[in-house]
């Protein structure tokens, strides 16, 4: 495992901060940042698995987007038994930290092809899911999940397995714009 650089080091530290613009700079750069392969993933790994449980909704979000990207710089495959705790987040009381957390989720899939499974059962079995009411958003945003889960790997079973979720769809209005995203 490599040393985070202090600049990284300075992010995190901005992400804790109590200006909100600089919270939201350093998240976008960190965000930026764990999309890639990095070698400091186990220095911050335990805080944002901690942070999955917060009372601070916000921190929820985060800890949850930036495990999600660091599931590809994980050779421990330690997401395999945090994966509980994050999916919870998609489920968040706050429905803008379950977006924001479920649209990030697919980048789990990127650690490997337990991790794949792991994330394409989970996503499966939600959009089956009817009783949120705002069921048509979700299923919008695992949809969407999907897609650039696909753009990034091209595994035709991904493309197949959205297709399916999408004809499930009763209303035409939704199965519609459900198929735009992979127009």
């Amino acid at each position: 495992m490599g040393n985070m650089d202090r600049e990284t080091k300075g992010q995190f530290e901005r992400l804790e901060g109590s200006d909100r613009e600089l919270q939201m700079e350093a998240f976008s750069q960190l965000t930026a940042q764990v999309d890639e392969a990095v070698d400091w993933s186990y220095e911050v790994w335990d805080e944002l698995v901690s942070w999955l449980g917060d009372r601070d909704n916000h921190r929820r979000a985060r800890g949850a987007q930036l495990l999600a990207g660091l599931a590809k710089s994980d050779p421990e495959n330690r997401i395999l038994d945090d994966f509980p705790a994050l999916w919870k987040v998609t489920k968040d009381e706050k429905f803008v930290t379950l977006r924001h957390s479920l649209q990030s989720i697919w980048k789990v899939a990127l650690g490997g092809k337990e991790q794949h499974d792991l994330v394409m059962a989970h996503l499966d079995a939600r959009y089956r899911e009817p009783d949120h009411k705002h069921a048509t958003l979700i299923r919008y945003d695992i949809i969407t999940g999907l897609k650039a889960l696909y753009d990034e790997t091209g595994d035709p079973a991904v493309r197949d397995r959205a297709q399916a979720l999408i004809e499930m769809e009763e209303d035409e209005k939704y199965r519609k714009k459900y198929r735009k995203v992979w127009k």
